[in-house]
């Protein structure tokens, strides 16, 4: 736990665990399948699922300096999520922002600094959640093919999390796990970096498609939607035959879905 003092791990989970799911706005709008494997996977753990009105974290906000509105959507998300026993996220980044940021955006305000902080205390990315709180085991899923896995930089730098999610898809059926050179590098996303430097993004993203190639795998994985999404862009771009899908919905066998394959090229771009 970080942050303020709260109820130790094995005290909350001799209940059932309420837990309040952040979607994240990116797997609202782009892949709600995301969310329904969470949702799964929670329930699987023996948590009772909430998901209460919500709306954007705020990091686009605040990595854009917008700190008055970063601290609004803040303010909005804690009211909304205070009540659960833990908040988790299918996102490195959100939940990065809600544990690590959400505690020095409202420090100099008391009241709200001490509601942050709690949120921050009880707050997780998913895998490590089931992982590290949950200690699930016993997964019941299967995936027949070659993965290799992408490590987002704010779950891997800010929350450390590595060995999670390949702890759970260690049990998955059929998997086979292809370690790239490069894992740890960052996708060339970063949110608005993307969009105010694209020749940067596009070549750091060049570098990981390569790396990604060359592990052979059929599939990369990864548990920011934002990381996904935009190495699944620049795959399609390339002409690669490499699916990209959220570890969520490989873990939840939620695969019926066609896998994330970006935005279409300007000339396949519908009017």
């Amino acid at each position: 736990m970080r942050g303020v003092e709260s109820p130790g791990c094995e005290e909350l989970v001799e209940r059932t665990a309420n837990v309040g799911l952040f979607v994240t706005c990116l797997a609202d709008l782009f892949r709600p399948t995301v969310g329904f494997a969470a949702v799964r996977l929670l329930e699987e753990a023996g948590c009772r699922v909430h998901v209460p009105l919500q709306s954007c974290c705020g990091q686009p906000a605040y990595n854009a300096g917008d700190r008055t509105d970063a601290r609004a959507l803040a303010c909005q998300a804690i009211g909304a999520f205070e009540g659960f026993d833990y908040v988790v996220a299918p996102s490195g980044s959100c939940a990065g922002m809600l544990s690590v940021h959400y505690p020095e955006l409202l420090k100099d305000d008391p009241a709200w600094a001490v509601r942050a902080r709690r949120m921050a205390a009880k707050t997780f990315e998913l895998t490590a959640f089931l992982v590290d709180v949950m200690k699930f085991e016993g997964l019941a899923a299967r995936f027949d093919g070659t993965v290799t896995y992408h490590d987002a930089c704010s779950g891997l730098r800010e929350l450390g999390i590595r060995r999670q999610p390949r702890a759970l898809l260690a049990q998955v059926e059929g998997l086979s796990l292809a370690e790239g050179q490069a894992t740890d590098e960052c996708c060339g996303f970063g949110g608005t970096f993307c969009v105010k430097y694209a020749d940067v993004s596009v070549a750091i993203v060049d570098r990981r498609i390569d790396d990604i190639l060359a592990t052979g795998a059929d599939t990369v994985l990864a548990g920011d939607l934002g990381c996904l999404l935009n190495i699944a862009g620049r795959l399609h771009r390339r002409g690669a035959h490499v699916q990209a899908r959220h570890v969520a919905e490989v873990l939840a066998e939620l695969c019926d879905e066609a896998p994330a394959i970006g935005m279409a090229p300007p000339e396949e771009a519908g009017p």
